[in-house]
């Protein structure tokens, strides 16, 4: 069953939106089963556009929870809008951002009036330096659990297959070290090694006597439950909770907004 048309927690498309308002932003998560993960998006959603009044925020998702993407872009072109601004929250540019969203973006394009999208670049670093706001998220974060002193600290991420997105996680994980001053080793929740556990585990074996877990996610979820719980296991001192909405994500996404576009527009 279609979702209904632009119906939003985080905004209300008007007559003056389309004609002479901010381009909209629809923000693109990667999807759940776990109803948590879709309302840290919507949390997200309203959030930025609390901050950037007068911008239209919409949520959408690439698999599991309607609106898709390409839905949401067709109903703004349906409502006479004639540019938008879409954000991948993605934390790598691997498969999703490579591959699905540009085809939601081109399939916008061929079912409904033209629409110019501009694709930004993903949250995660999108060079060789991860952006100030995403490791100040992260520290917030972990400064939540109050983990005390700790010696050496695991990023722990999603996971993927790909190697240049693997490489990307490891330049977070690398300025995360140098910002607390301690190792700080990268594991993953699938698809790569070593799991979240075992990167605790051999910390501790060289010598860490209190390890953290920085939580490389936006959402809370499976993959954040199975980390949380592997960790502890494993003897880790704390692990952060995912970003969701934090003020410095915020900051992020409405970066991303403004910053130049990094795919051709299509319309």
């Amino acid at each position: 069953m279609r979702a209904a048309r632009l119906t939003s927690p985080a905004t209300t498309l008007t007559g003056l939106d389309a004609a002479g308002g901010a381009d909209p932003v629809v923000l693109v998560a990667h999807g759940s089963r776990d109803p948590r993960a879709a309302d840290a998006t919507r949390a997200l959603a309203r959030a930025v556009s609390a901050a950037r009044p007068g911008t239209p925020v919409w949520a959408s998702w690439l698999d599991h929870t309607e609106p898709g993407p390409t839905e949401v872009l067709r109903d703004l072109a349906v409502a006479g809008h004639r540019r938008a601004v879409l954000v991948p929250l993605l934390l790598t540019a691997a498969y999703h951002h490579r591959v699905d969203i540009p085809a939601a973006v081109a399939a916008a394009a061929r079912s409904g009036p033209p629409l110019s999208v501009r694709v930004t670049d993903v949250l995660g670093p999108a060079d060789d330096t991860p952006d100030p706001a995403l490791l100040a998220g992260l520290c917030r974060r972990l400064g939540e659990t109050r983990p005390g002193r700790f010696d050496a600290l695991v990023l722990a991420a999603a996971g993927t297959r790909d190697a240049r997105a693997r490489r990307s996680v490891g330049r977070v994980a690398d300025a995360l070290g140098v910002e607390f001053g301690v190792p700080c080793r990268v594991a993953y929740a699938s698809a790569a090694p070593p799991a979240a556990g075992v990167a605790v585990s051999r910390l501790r074996a060289s010598g860490a006597r209190r390890v953290a877990v920085s939580a490389y996610f936006l959402a809370p979820g499976l993959f954040h439950d199975a980390v949380t719980e592997a960790a502890g296991v494993a003897g880790a001192v704390s692990v952060a909770a995912p970003l969701t909405d934090a003020p410095e994500l915020v900051e992020l996404v409405l970066r991303r907004v403004d910053d130049r576009p990094v795919l051709p527009s299509t319309g």
